[in-house]
């Protein structure tokens, strides 16, 4: 049996944010033959810059983001949502995924967007603005994972078996992605 290995691009930058302790349930529950990777030092890349991203200079930071997607299976953004959007520091990760255009780390890699947040919808346009932004990236956004989970007066979501379960579903869709490929001509 072979494993299946997903990046986790975490979009809070704090040590205790509940999207990290979401990616981290995921990590620890984590089916066997599934690995889950949690991108460390997204907070470490400077802001992408075409001028400092060359054939002969990449920073490390950057560099090493880009080994560890490319050499995954899948990807996974787990993030809360900030003033109706994405974290910067996830857009920022994106970005510098999205290159060198054509052949970056992000193509065609299976992609899907969670979280959760203390906003009535939970995070709904942040998951929306992170798929739209793989999808012009290249990835291969699944559509069906779709937790953009409210945490309004429900305490520690993480203590809900019934919340945890859907993540996990939805960690095992993403695994479970079988990409349609076109017959040849």
């Amino acid at each position: 049996m072979s494993e299946t290995r997903v990046v986790v691009l975490l979009g809070s930058l704090r040590a205790a944010s509940l999207n990290k302790r979401i990616a981290e349930t995921l990590r620890e529950q984590a089916p066997a033959g599934t690995i889950v990777e949690i991108a460390e030092g997204l907070g470490d890349l400077p802001f992408y810059n075409e001028e400092i991203d060359t054939d002969v200079d990449v920073p490390a930071a950057a560099a090493r983001l880009r080994t560890q997607v490319a050499g995954a299976d899948r990807v996974l953004a787990v993030t809360p949502e900030y003033n109706g959007t994405m974290p910067a520091v996830l857009n920022n990760a994106i970005d510098w995924l999205s290159r060198p255009y054509g052949a970056n780390a992000l193509r065609g890699k299976p992609f899907a967007a969670l979280g959760a947040t203390p906003t009535r919808f939970g995070g709904k346009w942040s998951h929306e603005d992170a798929r739209r932004s793989a999808t012009v990236a290249g990835a291969h956004v699944i559509a069906d994972i779709a937790i953009s989970e409210s945490t309004v007066d429900r305490g520690d979501i993480l203590a809900d078996h019934e919340f945890v379960g859907r993540l996990l579903g939805a960690l095992d869709t993403l695994v479970s992605h079988r990409q349609e490929t076109a017959p040849a001509a």
